[in-house]
């Protein structure tokens, strides 16, 4: 079929690319040389906003050689990804060692009716990609196991729990690890146009709550009437097992949890509603520009690791500071590689800012889109298939985004269009493709769930079996950014769609 073809020639082409930071140290030495060849060609473009006319900066010159030098360490501690994942992650991190995050995912499965059981899959996976990617390891094979217990094929199971953890990457009812992480990097694009543009790690937060119960229902219906009817009876070797209910431990861990994560929601809230509250902004009250905003991925930390103590205290799974320490070190040491792709990717951005490349494609791109007549939805359907197929060779959204930030944002920006919005419909693209996307780091780990159930299945199988859940997934997400466009509704707190 030429389909499988297609797929497997989209494999093989992504199999033989470098590793995504090798290809950061690639891009900004390619940043350096094109800086040269733009200089040769005495390129140059009127800044619309100041009229100031532009021209590339060469740094294959000694001073650029020593402001590469010089700046290298700077670009990587000021990279503004950096500092707010790891921040995110130690609560997180404390979260997930205490086994709060587990407790609360199967408490969500095994406490669902049958006739919602698929619902619930779903949207718990949809929940879990708060805690970075803990549910591809344990939701997952959890969903397989639960339609196997309720007499269902298990591979369904296991299609909408992943449908829901990587379809749904880009929806959720909560901040996660992954909204700093994009803010941060369209916050360095943004900056390309406007020094002083901040992107708050919540700008896209209101379309998040209502993507979640979209790819909730939709992802349910696929499941229901395609995958289901599609596989049939399961006639395999394994047998259902016995969802394990909660424990005493854990039921008390969760209530010292729910206690304390009131208590923290009670003491923002006294700090954020009366006109005079200590989360305010303290020069006009505001709550937009409030401390509790800029400082949103510090709640995360403090919510996070507040929850895992109280729980790890009440379960009995953290006895002493060091268990709660030891939950931060492990978040840290899943995060060598990402530290060092932040690296590259650092030094990768600087440089575009500095050679002005970014600006000048962006007016130029700018132009060429401005005479294109394309209005605004157009242009952003444009640019989700655009991101959509460009998962299909690189499975990192955070190292896609560095890459296509710098270049988009100041291009639709200088059309008008608002960062938080090209981020909104970038992160469609992204999510709708992860799951068919064999560049997507937790595929094969997938496949390899899959082959529990059926001796035979590869990645055409999971393919074809995820296939109609990013191909609805699309749709009807491509359907909701039109309605909040036409609409003109905020993407999250001060997160307009275009710029004044």
């Amino acid at each position: 079929m030429w389909i499988t073809r297609f797929l497997e020639l989209v494999e093989r082409v992504g199999n033989a690319l470098p590793h995504p930071a090798t290809l950061f140290a690639l891009f900004a030495a390619g940043v350096v040389v094109l800086s040269w060849v733009a200089a040769q060609f005495n390129l140059s473009v009127t800044h619309p906003g100041t009229g100031e006319l532009i021209k590339p900066v060469n740094l294959l010159t000694v001073e650029g050689l020593h402001r590469i030098i010089s700046e290298m360490v700077k670009n990587f501690t000021n990279f503004a990804p950096l500092g707010v994942v790891l921040v995110a992650m130690l609560g997180i991190g404390v979260a997930e060692n205490s086994g709060l995050i587990g407790t609360v995912l199967r408490l969500l499965v095994i406490s669902a009716p049958r006739r919602l059981i698929t619902f619930v899959v779903v949207f718990s996976g949809v929940l879990s990609n708060a805690a970075s990617e803990v549910g591809y390891v344990l939701l997952v094979p959890l969903g397989a196991i639960i339609f196997l217990a309720v007499g269902r094929h298990p591979i369904a199971g296991l299609a909408a729990a992943f449908a829901g953890v990587s379809g749904g990457y880009s929806a959720n009812l909560v901040l996660g690890t992954v909204d700093p992480l994009l803010a941060g990097l369209s916050q360095e694009a943004a900056q390309i146009i406007d020094p002083n543009y901040l992107v708050n790690p919540a700008s896209n937060w209101y379309f998040m709550i209502v993507s979640t119960f979209l790819i909730a229902a939709t992802g349910t219906w696929v499941t229901e009437k395609i995958v289901i009817p599609r596989l049939g009876e399961y006639r395999g070797s394994q047998k259902p097992e016995e969802l394990r209910p909660l424990t005493s431990e854990e039921k008390r861990g969760l209530k010292y949890a729910l206690v304390a994560s009131a208590i923290l929601v009670a003491a923002i809230l006294i700090g954020l509603i009366p006109e005079n509250g200590f989360l305010r902004n303290p020069t006009d009250g505001s709550i937009l520009h409030s401390p509790f905003i800029k400082g949103i991925v510090s709640f995360i930390f403090i919510g996070g690791a507040t929850a895992g103590i109280a729980y790890g205290i009440g379960a009995g799974t953290i006895r002493n500071d060091t268990d709660v320490m030891k939950g931060m070190g492990k978040a840290m040491e899943r995060l060598g590689l990402y530290l060092v792709l932040c690296f590259f990717a650092a030094q990768f951005v600087a440089y575009f800012k500095w050679t002005n490349l970014g600006l000048i494609f962006a007016v130029e791109g700018a132009e060429i889109l401005r005479a294109s007549g394309l209005g605004a939805i157009p242009l952003m359907i444009v640019f989700v298939l655009f991101s959509a197929l460009s998962n299909m060779f690189m499975g990192s959204a955070s190292a896609k985004w560095a890459i296509l930030a710098p270049v988009f944002i100041p291009m639709f920006m200088l059309l008008g269009f608002a960062p938080e919005l090209i981020q909104v419909a970038y992160r469609i693209g992204d999510s709708v493709t992860n799951i068919i996307s064999p560049m997507m780091s937790y595929f094969a780990l997938i496949i390899a769930f899959m082959e529990q159930y059926d001796e035979k299945a590869g990645l055409g199988t999971l393919i074809a079996t995820m296939l109609p859940y990013s191909i609805v997934f699309l749709l009807s997400w491509i359907v909701l950014l039109a309605i909040w466009i036409i609409l003109g509704l905020p993407l999250g707190p001060g997160a307009q769609l275009f710029l004044s």
